[in-house]
């Protein structure tokens, strides 16, 4: 059963499996994720957890041993708790386990919380270390906004200056290979060539927030200020485009596949914790 909290102005609605939120609309019923369609894509804004992208040969290693992970890690697949639930607000909440430690042997709690405030939903990540030696993980965001109509008559446009380049993907890896962006005025128009080598990958804090414009009017924008990496990414011809904040990248191409060593790794010592926030504001 899908889970809602709303206020005056939003309505949110999720699914307990990876805590993903499925559906945002505003008091006009306008659906602003993406439907989740898997002749696209099966998925709405999984959360990307202990790791962010790819893995180098889906391994990496730790005190000595091998251990396999797939491509975004392993929460955005099991069920959380829900910790608390208000009208406007809910928190899940996922705990290491006996399952999570076969794959990545740390204990951990992680919390995802969502509150409606005014126009804007907030998302926010408490991660716990609740193990007794240090924690290595990685965390990000991977909501696909729906985009009715012709892809090309929407654009990005950035709240700052827009980063001059951005970084390929070679086989789902980090490589250190760069293209331009060809922006106007801070504005990136949108399409689908854009793709071809998958996500655009911004590195070292570029981004503090993003919006998509349909026909030049503002319709979305992400608040990802703080988080280090960004991704945007859609599927040929797919209606959808994601705009990803992440604390955490995959492997590059020359990664040694040392977890903590990994670029973008966030190490927590025992009792510590991390918190980070971004926000999706319906204009």
């Amino acid at each position: 059963m899908d889970i809602t909290i709303s206020n005056s102005l939003l309505t949110a609605s999720f699914k307990r499996k990876g805590a993903e939120l499925i559906s945002l609309k505003n008091t006009e019923a306008t659906e602003y994720m993406w439907e989740g369609n898997p002749e696209f894509w099966g998925k709405h804004s999984p959360v990307l957890f202990p790791i962010v992208g790819t893995l180098k040969q889906n391994i990496y290693r730790f005190n000595d041993q091998e251990y396999t992970m797939g491509r975004h890690g392993f929460a955005r697949d099991l069920d959380f708790e829900i910790a608390s639930q208000s009208e406007s607000s809910i928190t899940f909440a996922l705990k290491a386990s006996d399952a999570t430690r076969t794959v990545y042997p740390f204990d951990f709690e992680l919390q995802i919380t969502y509150t409606l405030a005014g126009n804007q939903l907030e998302i926010r990540y408490d991660v716990a270390n609740t193990g007794s030696s240090a924690l290595p993980f990685s965390i990000g965001a991977h909501p696909a906004f729906a985009l009715p109509g012709n892809f090309e008559d929407y654009s990005l446009q950035f709240s700052e200056q827009a980063p001059d380049a951005y970084y390929l993907l070679q086989d789902d890896l980090l490589s250190d290979v760069t293209a331009p962006v060809h922006t106007t005025a801070a504005t990136l128009l949108l399409n689908y060539s854009l793709f071809e080598n998958d996500a655009l990958v911004f590195r070292k804090n570029q981004v503090t927030s993003i919006a998509i414009l349909h026909q030049s009017k503002e319709r979305i924008r992400v608040h990802c200020k703080g988080f280090p990496f960004l991704g945007i990414w859609t599927k040929n011809q797919a209606p959808f485009l994601c705009i990803e904040p992440w604390y955490g990248v995959s492997d590059t191409v020359n990664s040694n596949q040392d977890l903590f060593e990994k670029e973008g790794i966030t190490i927590l010592q025992a009792k510590e914790n991390f918190t980070a926030k971004f926000a999706i504001e319906i204009v």
